[in-house]
């Protein structure tokens, strides 16, 4: 018996990209990405990052703010 090379089960899907950056947390909303489907990384193209960190560093007014709740995590 053979062994089987390992391969990734990859989709084509539109991901959220979340980012905390200088104390302050970034989502960006229906992102290309390849999904994998068992394990739910999302795998960003080169032109896609290089679009993101252009969104992120020219702070441009957003779409729609939310507010979130920040806890530390004690042991």
């Amino acid at each position: 018996m053979e062994n089987q090379p390992f391969q990734e089960k990859l989709v084509e899907k539109k991901a959220t990209y979340t980012l905390l950056k200088d104390d302050k947390f970034y989502i960006i909303e229906d992102v290309p990405a390849r999904v994998n489907i068992e394990t739910g990384e999302q795998l960003f193209s080169p032109e896609t990052v290089e679009k993101l960190q252009k969104l992120i560093w020219e702070q441009k007014k957003p779409l729609r703010q939310i507010t979130t709740s920040v806890y530390q995590f004690a042991s």
